[in-house]
């Protein structure tokens, strides 16, 4: 009986996303319709933008890269019980700096500055997660107030460095850095050329090695068994003798390092160079979203970067294609994001037409015992 239950609990696991993304759809359609737009035209425009030809299909997965990064550091802060919503300014700081360093260095031979690049862009969104870590764990401040807050620190922070502090012979014009060299770029000619001239580059892969690394850790070693453990409970965690102040950090500057390589990505694989940003960046937001779709696992984080890639990427071609406004993405996308948070109701709806009380039963068990501060988002 408790296998069968477990299996229907799989099962509710994976239909609740694929329901979450056919609702959005069916929301976006409705939508379209009372705007007077032919849902099945925007949606024919937007698959075929996004997947025209190798160039495009190349751009999807230059989209995915960073994604996959903040989602992964979403989702591993939210296994130990926190919201990390400064993803946007440690992946800034990751930008930032491995550009800084690509740029002081454009001589050095490739396998010196593209791994120091790296390091520097993952250490400082590490050191930039750290500090909401601290805090919480030494002061039991908020995390996602101290956060938000940094988020905008970080922003204004690097516009000056770009305006004021790098060297004048770093820069092109005011506000926007020279591109960098061959040696530090993530793209390669090989890449370019199967791509039809994409911007494709070595990021996605370093997402894929990520994913497998970040399971690793979380499923198979003591620091991940720690991490889970204080998301729990972190009362029992430290009464079984675990450092729940030591997790907190930890799991703060693992987050951060993840969002600072998903900005390095964005620096050294997809622009090649840093500008000034009006806002915070939209991969971090869109990485909690991903996480939260994917339910915290590996595979479904993969497939819902894609997804998203596919939304962002062909929503471009729908006005040009089908006359259907580009915002109508950004509905599609709220829509999948409202039926995620409200998955209860589908998991429920799903136990109810399966037509055993003893599964709505469970559900209702399930829920009633989760706390929405620790959801589901660092499964991995």
């Amino acid at each position: 009986m408790r296998q069968l239950n477990n299996r229907s609990e799989t099962l509710r696991n994976v239909l609740v996303p694929i329901l979450s993304v056919l609702m959005g759809f069916i929301l976006g359609a409705i939508i379209m319709l009372i705007s007077g737009q032919n849902p099945i035209a925007g949606y024919q425009a937007m698959l075929q933008t996004a997947f025209q030809s190798p160039k495009s299909i190349g751009e999807i997965f230059v989209t995915a890269g960073p994604l996959i990064f903040t989602a992964l550091g979403f989702a591993v802060a939210n296994s130990a019980g926190f919201f990390n919503i400064g993803l946007s300014g440690q992946a800034l700081c990751g930008w930032v700096t491995s550009i800084w360093v690509a740029l002081a260095m454009p001589d050095a031979p490739r396998m010196v500055v593209l791994p120091l690049a790296v390091l520097a862009g993952a250490l400082a969104g590490a050191l930039a997660a750290a500090i909401p870590g601290l805090l919480r764990a030494f002061f039991g401040t908020s995390e996602v107030i101290v956060t938000i807050m940094l988020n905008y620190v970080f922003l204004y922070t690097s516009t000056h460095i770009v305006n004021n502090v790098m060297a004048k012979d770093l820069m092109t014009n005011k506000g926007v850095t020279k591109v960098i060299g061959e040696n530090a770029s993530l793209r390669t000619g090989f890449l370019k050329e199967l791509s039809s001239g994409s911007r494709l580059n070595i990021g996605i892969f370093m997402a894929l090695v990520f994913l497998v690394l970040i399971w690793f850790l979380m499923k198979k070693t003591t620091l991940g068994y720690e991490i889970r453990s204080v998301g729990l409970n972190p009362f029992a965690s430290e009464y079984a003798g675990m450092s729940s102040k030591r997790t907190i950090v930890m799991s703060m500057v693992i987050s951060g390092t993840l969002a600072g390589l998903g900005g390095v990505v964005l620096g050294l694989g997809t622009f090649g160079n840093f500008f000034v940003q009006g806002s915070s960046l939209s991969i971090g937001f869109d990485g909690m979203a991903i996480s939260l779709l994917g339910a915290g696992s590996s595979i479904g984080i993969f497939l819902s970067a894609i997804l998203f890639s596919v939304l962002k990427l062909g929503g471009q071609g729908m006005p040009l294609r089908a006359g259907v406004p580009i915002e109508l993405v950004d509905v599609v996308i709220a829509a999948i994001i409202f039926f995620v948070a409200i998955s209860y109701l589908i998991r429920f709806l799903l136990a109810k037409a399966s037509g055993n009380k003893k599964e709505v039963a469970i559900v209702e068990e399930l829920v009633g015992k989760s706390d929405p501060t620790s959801q589901e988002g660092g499964k991995i």
